[in-house]
């Protein structure tokens, strides 16, 4: 349709100036994110060595720890790569960028972004705005292509910061498409696909498993809505095992035969990795760290606790990776593991009793992915992008999930301000979020006009703190002498601050459901 090959055209323009400029202006010894290196040390491996030494090579800190799937497309890459350069196929090349290869890492995402933009004109399709605008500007089709396609924190974590997600996304996006069609075999086989090439997406799963076996394998329900126990189609469920089992044998059959599952295994769940990344991802465990923190500090204050007993990193290390909590009992892998499972139950059960046909399986995903994010082990902050995205096509059809799409995106894609922290990149983040959220702002409010203000004066009054709290992090702090003993400051502020907005935008989402 024309307004979304016009949204394409303007989000190809932005990604392109936004990485031609990043070209143009980089040097060779400029700095870059650490997944640019990771991504060029990925290309070297699979274009040099044998798949059997894939999960094993070490040279480079940042081994290869995505599945299967990614690693055979990386190596599809790299017999392009060679072509712009080859010395970033070298493994010992480490923290390589010459100008050739930023031009051919970014060009590549923007490739890939391809099956992005198709699926996001996929989900278009499936919109059901109560009151389509006259004007282009005011239809739910286009506001949705627009937030979709012009997604701040994907723009800036893919073409700035550098990842592979809008490919992943496309992904997700297709498969829930095709759901929505009702062609269920090719939704499951596109998500079976997804999780081999990143196993984030193992946080959705449980909603694409009891959707799939509820409304698919399950033929019909009683006239009350309950279930037809005797509806169940065996061929149904055997197709589905056979699509798993197929996509996962091509996956990891080959490295089921060398012997080398458990060393796949182990590379993709590091859980020696620690609870929290370097930087907090804004979820419950970073309330939690920063609850134990005050606490040891008032404990040392008022000497109900030994300072030689505590150790450095956890008092004054700032953001570490490795965690050990002073006061609260630290937490182990499994312990997240059962917070997660007990806090995605209700929308499982929901989906499972409650069926609300592909809406509320798309809304269970999103419950999934948003409580994953909340609970999971050692999450990165990038993964708020798993449940904003798709909570995107339903803040265009319901004022309460637009209200709850503000809160989320607006402080999701603040907690990823810290990505980017070079002093051009501050000023580019800034304009391209301000850009991002005036229009998410004004469209779904031009769409719900009737329906009155999508947010309370406390939800307003809590997001418009996010500026004094970017001009303290940004200007003010590192003014004080604060800036050298204490400078993870910023960060812990951002994340705990973040963290208490999403929290929010989870249990309204949560109740939204109920209702």
């Amino acid at each position: 349709s024309k307004f979304t090959w016009s949204s394409l055209y303007f989000y190809d323009s932005v990604t392109l100036k936004l990485d031609y400029f990043k070209i143009g202006t980089s040097a060779p010894d400029a700095n870059h994110s650490t997944d640019f290196e990771v991504h060029r040390n990925w290309l070297a491996i699979t274009h040099n060595l044998p798949v059997s030494q894939w999960y094993y090579e070490a040279t480079s800190e940042w081994t290869l720890d995505y599945p299967p799937f990614f690693a055979w497309l990386e190596y599809a890459l790299s017999h392009v790569a060679k072509y712009f350069d080859q010395e970033m196929l070298v493994i010992q090349n480490l923290n390589y960028s010459s100008q050739a290869t930023v031009f051919f890492q970014r060009l590549s995402v923007i490739f890939t972004d391809i099956l992005f933009v198709y699926a996001a004109h996929e989900c278009c399709k499936y919109v059901n705005g109560k009151r389509p605008g006259k004007e282009l500007l005011e239809k739910p089709m286009f506001v949705l292509a627009v937030l979709l396609l012009w997604n701040f924190g994907l723009l800036i974590v893919d073409h700035i910061h550098f990842q592979y997600n809008g490919f992943l996304f496309g992904l997700m996006l297709l498969s829930v498409a095709r759901l929505f069609q009702k062609r269920h075999l090719e939704g499951a086989l596109l998500f079976a696909v997804l999780l081999h090439f990143k196993h984030i997406y193992i946080y959705v799963a449980p909603a694409y498993c009891v959707y799939l076996l509820r409304s698919y394998c399950f033929t019909a329900n009683r006239a009350d809505g309950s279930l037809k126990w005797s509806s169940f189609s065996f061929l149904r469920i055997t197709l589905l095992g056979l699509i798993v089992c197929l996509v996962s044998a091509l996956s990891l059959g080959p490295f089921a035969v060398l012997g080398q599952l458990p060393q796949v295994i182990s590379r993709l769940f590091p859980f020696k990795r620690g609870l929290c990344h370097a930087y907090w991802a804004p979820n419950f465990w970073a309330l939690y760290n920063a609850v134990d923190k005050t606490l040891a500090v008032v404990g040392i204050k008022y000497k109900f606790l030994d300072p030689e007993k505590i150790s450095k990193a956890s008092m004054t290390g700032g953001l570490v990776q490795e965690f050990q909590h002073t006061v609260l009992p630290s937490v182990t892998p499994l312990a997240t593991l059962i917070c997660t499972f007990i806090s995605i139950l209700p929308s499982v059960f929901c989906l499972w009793f409650k069926p609300q046909g592909p809406r509320g399986f798309l809304q269970c995903l999103i419950l999934c992915a948003l409580s994953s994010f909340m609970f999971g082990w050692h999450v990165h902050e990038k993964a708020i992008l798993l449940a904003i995205l798709p909570l995107s096509l339903l803040a265009v059809e319901s004022p309460k999930r637009a209200g709850i799409y503000l809160i989320l995106t607006t402080t999701g894609h603040f907690s990823l301000f810290p990505l980017l922290f070079t002093p051009p990149e501050i000023t580019t983040k800034i304009l391209l979020m301000l850009l991002f959220t005036v229009y998410s702002f004004s469209s779904l409010r031009a769409l719900f006009r009737r329906e009155g203000p999508l947010l309370n004066w406390l939800e307003t009054i809590y997001l418009i703190a996010l500026v004094p709290l970017e001009i303290f992090c940004e200007i003010v702090f590192p003014l004080t002498p604060w800036n050298l003993k204490f400078p993870f400051i910023p960060l812990l502020l951002t994340s705990v601050y973040c963290a208490l907005g999403i929290t929010y935008a989870w249990l309204k989402l949560y109740v939204s459901k109920a209702e």
